[in-house]
């Protein structure tokens, strides 16, 4: 079967009448959003099907993509239009329980902090060497709380160097060795500076898993799933949040609270052993040269659909990018002064202020700190924080699955509303709960704060939460998407060990008015949403870059000054390749 190219550019035309003597099909291909196989027959008798594609513009955009029947009368689907199969969702889900191992890592410290630092479940008592808690002041739990965000802030930097050299599902394997080295530091941890050790080997394992989890879904997904696999990593860490605090209603007194840290290891272990099951990212043995092993890779997360021209595509790539005749990649700096050929000043800040915003909102405070911060708005006394689970831990068992189901929410939308929209009111109705906890903790009501803890950590994640994860890869040309993705990473988790380590400060500090800080971090992120925000629904990377390119500024609203496109077609392309 032939294609026949009948404009001269990629939006092909449909002919009515092809020859008789030729099994041919002329096609008008969009952006494919749902695909059906309808089957007919050719003018020469031979069997064909045809996979037809709708746009995601409501329909009004149709389009033929190309399953052709072989001579013995098999149909071979192009695996380039398919959805998410189940092939890849498994790969994919395998992948991220190291994502279910970092919200294990990050909430199993919520419910059972009380007993480890305040020795809540009563006095300090040693049982076979171990001592049943380790008191230490707000400050210093602050610093061992942030300790493992800035352990995430040093596993992300190194993370992608080790991923390209080992491949994304060795340096998997290889990360699990961190998971239960902090494990076994902090689960038989007898002193602070024991414990503060094992939180950070463990969260440099949270920043290799954030970096390598999502390259690999990323790689291994189709172009229609990628938006998909783009928020399941959040969703991944949110259930892993979930899941701990579940667990620890059991296992927050002494001595258990110890096994509950252990479990991370048993995740890691049966992780490793699962992932002996999964092929490795295509891309990257295409990269080293082992075509043979990466087709059988592509046709594994493709099972039962032709690969052939995704696999040409991925070779042509890789190829591309190591061309010796094209210029040097530019470096970071270059990037962020607006020093290349194409000034990506705008997109750059939009990237690194998303995840600065995601962190310095307070969601994560709440995740690390509400059983202290419940536990003071209901004014529980010594005996019944004694009392396990105390009221604060069962209201914060929720929270993680809360914010699980936002993302899924948050994900089906996504698509229908655009990126922008969704973060300007994820991003207000945050800024709207956070002033209602501060009202409901000054005029001491504890359940309208924790309610508006739930709306806040829903309405967050449904949005603000998520979509940071997907900008850099949306708004950014290839050759700056490495420097820029590390950047923003370390950016992350800097911001987040700061929240980390000041949130029980402020506590002790400011009681009732902790979260007036964050009222006017999430206004903030509102107030870019509205102005400065990129939107990338529906646009191509170099529709995107035509766009936003130039200097930060206000790109809506009142004060804009949107840039008309100046380069187009093959130009643009060339200069964003």
């Amino acid at each position: 079967m032939a294609f026949v190219d009948a404009s001269g550019d990629k939006n092909w035309q449909p002919v009515e009448n092809p020859p008789a003597q030729t099994n041919t099909t002329i096609l008008s291909l969009q952006r494919p959003a749902s695909i059906f196989h309808i089957s007919g027959s050719s003018a020469n008798g031979n069997t064909s099907s045809f996979i037809s594609t709708t746009s995601a513009n409501n329909g009004k955009d149709k389009g033929y993509a190309i399953s052709e029947t072989d001579e013995r009368g098999i149909s071979h689907v192009d695996s380039r239009y398919s959805r998410l199969n189940r092939p890849l969702l498994l790969c994919a889900i395998v992948a991220a329980i190291s994502s279910i191992n970092y919200g294990w890592v990050i909430g199993s410290i919520n419910i059972p902090s009380l007993v480890i630092e305040e020795c809540s479940g009563g006095p300090e008592t040693w049982t076979n060497g171990f001592p049943s808690c380790i008191p230490m002041s707000s400050t210093l739990w602050g610093l061992v709380v942030g300790l493992t965000p800035l352990g995430a802030w040093a596993g992300s930097m190194f993370s992608g160097i080790a991923a390209d050299r080992f491949g994304r599902k060795r340096m998997l394997m290889y990360n699990n060795a961190f998971y239960v080295a902090g494990v076994l530091l902090s689960c038989t941890a007898t002193s602070i500076a024991q414990l503060s050790v094992g939180r950070f080997v463990s969260g440099i394992g949270c920043g290799v898993a954030a970096n390598v989890v999502s390259t690999y879904n990323s790689e291994a997904s189709t172009v229609r799933s990628r938006g998909f696999l783009g928020g399941f990593q959040q969703l991944m860490i949110l259930l892993g949040v979930f899941f701990s605090q579940v667990v620890s209603i059991g296992l927050s007194d002494a001595p258990l609270w110890r096994v509950l840290f252990a479990i991370s290891a048993a995740i890691a272990i049966g992780q490793t052993l699962l992932l002996f099951f999964i092929p490795e990212s295509p891309k990257f043995l295409v990269s080293k040269g082992k075509l043979e092993e990466s087709q059988a890779a592509l046709q594994k997360l493709r099972k039962g659909l032709d690969t052939s021209m995704e696999f040409d595509d991925l070779l042509t790539t890789v190829e591309a990018s190591k061309d010796d005749s094209q210029p040097p990649s530019p470096s970071m700096w270059q990037v962020v002064s607006g020093k290349t050929e194409i000034d990506l000043r705008h997109l750059v800040f939009s990237v690194l202020f998303l995840m600065l915003s995601q962190q310095w909102s307070g969601t994560k405070g709440v995740i690390f700190y509400s059983t202290e911060v419940l536990s003071e708005t209901f004014h529980l006394s010594d005996e019944q924080i004694k009392q396990i689970p105390t009221i604060a831990q069962l209201v914060a068992l929720g929270i993680g699955g809360v914010g699980a189901l936002a993302v899924i929410i948050g994900m089906h939308i996504l698509d229908k509303v655009g990126r922008r929209s969704v973060v300007i009111v994820s991003a207000l109705a945050s800024t709207i709960c956070t002033a209602l906890i501060v009202v409901g903790s000054k005029l001491d009501i504890g359940p309208m704060v924790a309610t508006a803890m739930y709306l806040f950590n829903f309405v967050f994640q449904a949005g603000a939460g998520f979509i940071p994860y997907l900008c850099a890869s949306e708004l950014l040309p290839y050759y700056a998407l490495g420097s820029i993705s590390g950047l923003a990473t370390s950016v992350n988790c800097l911001t987040l060990f700061i929240v980390s380590f000041i949130f029980p400060i402020l506590n002790k500090a400011i009681g009732a008015y902790l979260f007036v800080p964050f009222i006017a971090t999430n206004f903030v992120t509102f107030l870019f949403g509205v102005f400065m925000m990129p939107e990338a629904k529906g646009k191509s990377i170099t529709e995107v870059v035509d766009e936003y390119k130039g200097p930060v500024r206000f790109v809506a609203g009142p004060s804009s000054k949107r840039r008309q496109p100046e380069l187009t077609g093959a130009t643009l392309d060339a200069k964003i390749d």
